[in-house]
């Protein structure tokens, strides 16, 4: 008796290594900076919060420079001969975290001129400290190693990206989207939450590693706590499935991404789906491997359904409709999606750890290649949509001659999610994904694949032709603030870059997670 209380004593004094955590950290305190700040910053002045979270957010990604020599754990128990961690800064985690707090900052930058822009629509103050608390959860999740913290952490990621989407005063657009993302959200985190207590009734755990070893043992899968088990790891995965949009739980992102302001939607296009995505991939291939042949089949028919779907409804967007520029980025993004899923669907099919882990690495490839592109078709579409409020796909005629550098990047950008050179980025990161497929038996799954990246041809062409057509009445000269361009020109260079030397993705996102 005795003993056991001494190591529960010891488990509940804590080391905590403020190194590993620093990411997550600076992003929360920089956030309650600004908001304490905006209390006593003038009007005048409320661009200076816009600076300070810039700077913020390159502090929290420049912290993780340190982190790249060695795995590094935090939040352990130590006691009864186990040792499992809450917090662990392993090659995974800091690919993530680079990718969520790039994203963040690239977005923080289109951020600053679409506050000046709005005057007092949008309130700066209160919209740079939800970007920045938002981001903290994001960088804190992919470190999450028990279920408790993963879920706590897909919600500080979540709840202040409800608010930054019904952000703007007086319109209807974007309460009316706010409430979708919302009500779907918490349908996604209430499905969550019961899987994740049914998980933690058959296991008598929340740490992701003892998760995996108890539901092996014959104890669980062989009594009566097999059913209560695998219902837990089926709700699960319906709870993610609604974070990263899939199929059919995706309704609520054509109308989110219109109603939000632009910004904050290439945020969630992009941050958003690595939040899911990541918490996905710890669920499956790190604390459920055992039921690898009930996800990974479920994932592969997920995959094709999204896939399918954002594709034809993508083709389906009429180019002279309002916001059809958003929403067919919106719809691309689904069908992006469902590319995504399919090596963590392969990682089901995987013989060993080695195998998985290659799998797992083509998902993040191809979310870092996604990551850039799709936040600069969205730095592009703000740029276009400061002179022209409806952002219709028609709107792009002629941009080539009223800002050639601009047409160039855009049609780039559009390239490279098309998979068709000079982005070869883009093709690189397809083929991985296919290949994936293919080395795990999955030949119908590359085969449906291969057809949508046909349909998807067609629409992201058509808009790149759209570009360099003759223009419609006289050219209006579309002039970019320095924060603007500088999205711009760092997105353009890092997809140039990463055309120009494809390898480096898949060297960055050999991922070890075992």
């Amino acid at each position: 008796m005795a003993a056991a209380s001494a190591e529960s004593a010891a488990n509940l004094v804590q080391s905590v290594d403020w190194l590993a955590i620093a990411p997550p950290t600076i992003a929360a305190v920089v956030a309650l900076v600004v908001l304490v700040a905006d209390l006593f910053v003038g009007a005048d002045k409320k661009a200076l919060l816009g600076w300070v979270s810039v700077a913020g957010l390159a502090a929290a990604a420049l912290s993780l420079l340190p982190l790249l020599d060695d795995d590094r754990s935090t939040f352990c128990l130590t006691g009864g001969g186990t040792h499992a961690c809450s917090y662990t800064a392993d090659r995974f985690t800091l690919v993530i975290q680079l990718l969520v707090l790039g994203g963040a900052l690239l977005a923080a930058l289109l951020s600053m001129s679409t506050l000046k822009d709005s005057g007092d629509e949008l309130p700066a103050g209160e919209y740079w400290f939800l970007l920045l608390s938002s981001a903290a959860g994001a960088a804190l999740l992919p470190a999450s190693r028990d279920l408790a913290t993963l879920v706590v952490a897909l919600e500080v990621a979540s709840l202040p990206a409800f608010a930054l989407v019904g952000l703007k005063r007086g319109d209807k657009r974007s309460s009316e989207a706010a409430l979708k993302f919302f009500l779907s959200s918490v349908t996604a985190t209430a499905v969550t939450l019961m899987g994740v207590s049914f998980v933690y009734a058959a296991t008598g755990t929340l740490h992701l590693t003892e998760i995996a070893t108890k539901l092996q043992s014959s104890e669980v899968l062989d009594g009566q706590l097999h059913t209560l088990a695998q219902t837990g790891v089926a709700l699960t995965l319906v709870g993610f499935a609604f974070k990263v949009a899939a199929v059919p739980f995706h309704f609520w992102v054509p109308d989110t991404y219109v109603g939000a302001p632009l910004p904050v939607a290439a945020y969630l296009s992009v941050v958003g789906k690595a939040v899911g995505f990541s918490g996905l991939i710890l669920v499956t291939v790190v604390a459920f491997p055992s039921y690898a042949d009930v996800w990974g089949p479920a994932l592969a028919v997920l995959a094709a359904l999204t896939m399918t779907a954002g594709n034809v409804a993508a083709l389906r967007q009429v180019t002279t409709r309002a916001y059809s520029a958003v929403r067919l980025l919106a719809w691309s993004s689904v069908g992006q999606a469902g590319y995504l899923l399919v090596p963590i669907a392969a990682a089901g099919y995987a013989d060993n750890e080695a195998a998985a882990e290659e799998a797992v690495g083509a998902t993040v490839a191809y979310a870092l290649m996604y990551a850039a592109v799709n936040l600069g078709a969205f730095a592009v579409a703000a740029l276009v949509g400061r002179t022209r409020r409806l952002n219709r796909v028609s709107d792009y005629r002629g941009l080539y001659a009223r800002s050639p550098l601009a047409a160039l990047v855009l049609g780039f950008f559009l390239l490279c999610l098309a998979g068709l050179p000079p982005g070869i980025v883009g093709l690189f990161a397809k083929v991985t994904v296919f290949s994936a497929a293919v080395d795990a038996g999955l030949g119908w799954l590359a085969v449906v694949m291969a057809a949508n990246v046909v349909i998807a041809l067609y629409y992201y062409l058509q808009w790149t032709a759209l570009l360099f057509r003759a223009p419609e009445g006289e050219p209006v000269e579309h002039r970019a603030p320095a924060p603007l361009t500088a999205a711009i020109a760092l997105t353009a260079v890092l997809g140039v870059a990463l055309s120009g030397a494809p390898q480096l993705i898949l060297r960055f996102s050999d991922t070890s997670l075992f």
